[in-house]
């Protein structure tokens, strides 16, 4: 039996009852105040959760060596580290670097892939997939992922961004829009899939989520047009078997004959760069059919920037993924029923690109092309003394 004192008492069951102290240092300063008040061995691991080892270990040691101190785990000696600090550095530049640089032939490295290339150029004589793995970790490196990014090469960009901006926000050449003057975000979303599950899609159960036959027959493939109203958050769209300049026409056709469209001052469709809409050319057609239509051009690759990608990636979400369809009317069919479900709540998107984004963006773009000027010129300096010694 251990017997502890008053002030022992107090500091073990400061612990016991701590809610930042380490939980096993808890359960073993429960375990001496358990043999401390006369329960044996079993009893303290049926009490505490534990084997009666454990038990035995931890009453032993505290009635036999220095109190509190000795609840704590003793140092271990464990193996010195096997690789250096240059080793260790070593493998992450190497794992900084493109594969195709070092002449490996992948696409992105991983672990067993970086250890087996560390090994290859001497970096170590032998070293596993998983110490790698916690090399890279204290640097948070992880090239085996990748995101992909698109540099902005519109030299217009800016003048483009903001004239759609300033229309979501309900103006035009600094002039507010007038209530008989509308916005409509409109583009073409391609190959929605036809494809008909070999077997019935099984519906979701109790711990079984839903389950959709991998083989499948094609069918083909619609395009959905759709034309978004921003601010009253309405769509509009049709489905047809292919994208093009008939097809664009057509859902125009279909928006600009109704009220309030009809008979507005002024109707600004804002699109994308895709064939069925692009340039001066489209904008001159729109607007020889339509008085009081204006084609307004997103920036070129910038078609995020057009608010009905956000009503597509919705139609993606809940309608065309998974896809199982038995054909072409089943698709239209359940694209349109969606756009009227859709429409009965739908609220105006908040956009989250705004004018001050849009200034940042610009100044980040334009400290990254002054970086490469200074690049080129720096290049440039470096050849010109082999130059002049070349001409003496």
């Amino acid at each position: 039996m251990i017997t502890l004192s008053a002030s022992e008492r107090r500091r073990l069951k400061k612990i016991a009852y701590s809610h930042t102290a380490a939980y096993q240092l808890v359960v073993r300063v429960r375990i001496v105040l358990d043999a401390a008040h006369g329960y044996s061995n079993n009893q303290i691991a049926q009490r505490r959760g534990v084997t009666v080892d454990t038990v035995r270990l931890w009453r032993g040691r505290y009635r036999s060596q220095e109190g509190i101190k000795s609840l704590t785990d003793r140092p271990r000696s464990g193996l010195p580290p096997t690789f250096s600090t240059l080793q260790r550095a070593e493998v992450k530049a190497l794992a900084c670097q493109l594969p195709a640089e070092t002449g490996a032939p992948l696409s992105r490295w991983s672990c067993p892939e970086l250890a087996r290339e560390a090994v290859t150029r001497r970096l170590a004589a032998t070293i596993s997939a998983s110490t790698v793995r916690r090399i890279l970790a204290e640097d948070t490196l992880k090239p085996w992922q990748h995101q992909s990014w698109i540099f902005i090469r519109d030299p217009a960009f800016a003048a483009k961004a903001t004239r759609v901006l300033d229309l979501y926000a309900r103006r035009w050449d600094d002039i507010p829009l007038g209530d008989d003057e509308y916005v409509l975000s409109a583009d073409e979303k391609t190959s929605i899939q036809d494809r008909c599950r070999c077997h019935p899609t099984l519906p979701p159960g109790s711990s079984r989520m839903m389950r959709i036959n991998h083989d499948y027959d094609r069918g083909g493939a619609l395009a959905y047009l759709a034309a978004y109203d921003v601010h009253r958050a309405h769509v509009f769209g049709r489905c047809s078997p292919k994208t093009g300049i008939v097809p664009f026409m057509d859902l125009a056709e279909q928006v600009m004959t109704q009220e309030p469209y009809a008979s507005a001052k002024r109707v600004f469709w804002i699109v994308d760069n895709g064939s069925s809409h692009r340039g001066k050319t489209a904008a001159d057609r729109l607007t020889e059919r339509f008085r009081n239509a204006v084609m307004v051009h997103t920036p070129v690759h910038a078609s995020w920037v057009n608010q009905v990608e956000i009503f597509f990636s919705i139609v993606q979400r809940k309608v065309a993924s998974p896809n199982d369809f038995t054909g072409h009317d089943q698709v239209e069919d359940r694209l349109i029923a969606f756009e009227r479900r859709y429409n009965e709540t739908a609220r105006p998107f908040s956009s989250k690109f705004t004018p001050a984004d849009l200034e940042d963006l610009m100044a980040r773009i334009e400290r990254h092309e002054q970086k490469e000027r200074n690049s080129q010129q720096h290049d440039d300096c470096d050849h010109q003394p082999a130059v002049l010694d070349a001409a003496a």
